[in-house]
């Protein structure tokens, strides 16, 4: 039970250093590989026809690029 502890208690500690760095970095996240993208997949389902969730995200997500955002005028 105790190298349990000890074992516990070290992560905890590397936990907590990578949390502090984190927030004292103030960056955001992001993935190291470069994703789907980096092998040619242009799309995560890669079908011809997406389902109708995915065609009402990327519908949103076009009438959202289209629209002018009056904060920064």
């Amino acid at each position: 039970m105790m190298i349990f502890m000890i074992t516990l208690g070290f992560f905890l500690t590397v936990f907590a250093a990578m949390a502090v760095g984190y927030i004292f970095q103030q960056k955001s996240l992001a993935g190291s590989c470069g994703g789907l993208a980096t092998v040619g997949i242009d799309k995560s389902c890669n079908c011809d026809n997406p389902c109708e969730k995915r065609q009402e995200r990327e519908r949103i997500a076009a009438a959202q690029e289209n629209m002018i955002d009056v904060k920064n005028i």
